[in-house]
């Protein structure tokens, strides 16, 4: 157990597991638990404090999602955010009341008190809002902490039983100092120690699939990425021979990357891998498939049912192990059982079949990508696998855009591998969270060689991100996109147009589908 503890009840936020990340940051140990956990099962965790959530629900409804009362006698800390600190004024008889016009954005705060979590900062800052309901009358016991020029009480307090609650978000990095206020609750407010570290995680995951899988076996889906990687080296640590890898040639993939994993490997790591292909198999369940829902179920049924009829060779097989990170559980289904809202669904989360016959084990499930590379440094991985950019489940099946077919593919490859080596000879692949090609389900007229072409047309998309839950699309010199875009059409027999998506996350996504 660990003794410097916070826990954060989900309410259903997209910015939950940010709330986490910086209470980790902050080297205090945090975990995610449902809104509606009891009072005996928090006693049974152990924790210094508590984060409430903010969530897409209304206090002002009836059935919105509320806590066990009896948190408030824990003699706790308690840190509500948003719907968080809406939930505490209506607990304590202030109240709650509904605006027509939602406040989202960036908005000026301005600080009454500078003690506790706003200790150290200065008179006003940057702050993020994303609400639609706003506390109007202050709770009694409670005093304003910071305002803005519309909202009031942008945060307050009752500090005789250290209950606070801020209306923004500090968790997200469009908060200036937002760190700060965070680590501020934690060691002024909680009394924690910055004593938790990556290796701490890798010791009690590696404790908890002992414990797991016992005597079992595991096979476990190969990808070549750093998700995957990671889980497959914290597996093998924890199981050592009882671990079989699997790795998938789905037709999905991009060039030459079957080989490239297996050099990775099974040479260089020595490990128990089976390679298996099934292109035909993978491309004759897509054929004539356009809505991407339906992809990403397709691919994650066909990768069970791959695993499973492997597994079956195996003697005393009982689980699969994947390297799901949380930004695919939270924009596929709630990690938590939290009323959190669904983007889409991953193809190794909300596209996996409802009956299995092995169980799951995702390590790295309540983890951000950034820290899977810091884990996978722990672990002794070369650069080459820590700093690859990150690849969909599903591969080019979700930059295609339409039906996914052979031909395709094969444009979509060639495209994408100029991509990468251009932007690799810039070096700005590390620097970049993802680059890559969309192939569009439209052709435009064009003129080559004095005569006129309907072809394809390829979208680039760069952009910048820490942890894949938001991203701003990434300023690339005008040369680098003109040398990209000008390598494609001469390139890559079928595109005679390219474009680029300026898009950020929020509100478009990173992949296209």
């Amino acid at each position: 157990m660990n003794k410097d503890l916070i826990l954060i009840f989900d309410f259903g936020s997209q910015y939950t597991q940010l709330i986490a990340r910086r209470v980790r940051e902050c080297r205090v140990y945090s975990k995610i638990v449902p809104y509606n956990i009891s009072v005996k099962e928090i006693k049974e965790i152990g924790a210094k404090g508590i984060i409430l959530s903010g969530g897409p629900a209304s206090v002002t409804e009836k059935k919105s999602p509320k806590v066990d009362k009896k948190i408030f006698k824990l003699n706790m800390p308690i840190l509500g955010i948003c719907y968080g600190m809406q939930l505490i004024a209506q607990f304590f008889a202030g109240r709650v009341k509904h605006t027509k016009s939602r406040e989202f954005g960036r908005s000026e705060l301005f600080i009454d008190s500078h003690k506790d979590i706003f200790n150290s900062l200065p008179g006003n800052l940057t702050c993020w809002m994303s609400h639609g309901d706003y506390v109007s009358k202050l709770p009694k016991g409670f005093t304003i902490l910071a305002h803005t020029l519309n909202t009031q009480i942008a945060a307050f307090a009752n500090k005789q039983i250290k209950v606070f609650g801020v209306q923004f978000h500090p968790e997200v990095i469009h908060t200036s100092r937002g760190d700060q206020i965070v680590s501020n609750f934690l060691y002024r407010v909680c009394k924690c120690a910055p004593s938790w570290q990556i290796s701490s995680f890798i010791k009690q995951a590696e404790k908890r699939l002992k414990e797991v899988v016992r005597k079992s076996r595991v096979v476990c889906a190969l990808s070549g990425g750093v998700d995957s990687a990671v889980t497959a080296i914290l597996v093998h640590r924890a199981i050592g021979k009882n671990l079989r890898c699997i790795f998938v040639d789905n037709g999905l993939l991009r060039k030459d990357e079957a080989d490239q994993v297996r050099k990775i490997f099974k040479i260089h790591f020595k490990m128990n891998l089976e390679f298996v292909y099934a292109t035909k198999r993978f491309l004759h369940r897509l054929k004539g498939i356009v809505d991407p829902e339906e992809k990403r179920k397709i691919i994650g049924d066909e990768f069970i049912k791959i695993f499973e009829e492997r597994a079956r060779k195996i003697k005393k097989v009982e689980f699969l192990a994947q390297g799901t990170l949380y930004p695919d559980v939270i924009e596929s289904v709630s990690v938590t059982g939290s009323p959190s809202a669904k983007i889409k669904s991953h193809h190794n989360v909300g596209g996996l079949p409802t009956k299995m016959r092995l169980k799951l084990i995702e390590p790295l499930k309540e983890l951000f990508k950034d820290e899977a590379r810091e884990i996978g440094r722990g672990l002794g991985l070369p650069e080459s696998i820590i700093n690859r950019q990150p690849f969909p489940g599903p591969g080019l099946a979700i930059r295609i855009i339409g039906e996914v077919t052979s031909e395709r593919l094969e444009i979509l490859r060639e495209a994408d591998e100029v991509v990468l080596t251009e932007i690799t000879r810039a070096k700005l692949y590390e620097q970049l969270w993802q680059s890559f090609a969309v192939l569009l389900p439209i052709k435009s007229v064009g003129v080559m060689g004095d005569e006129r072409t309907y072809e394809n047309v390829v979208a680039l998309r760069c952009v910048l991100s820490s942890d894949g839950m938001t991203a701003d699309w990434a300023k690339l010199p005008y040369e680098l996109l003109e040398k990209i875009s000008n390598r494609i059409i001469n390139e890559v027999k079928g595109v005679n147009r390219v474009v680029y998506d300026i898009s950020s996350k929020p509100p478009a996504t990173i992949e296209w589908e």
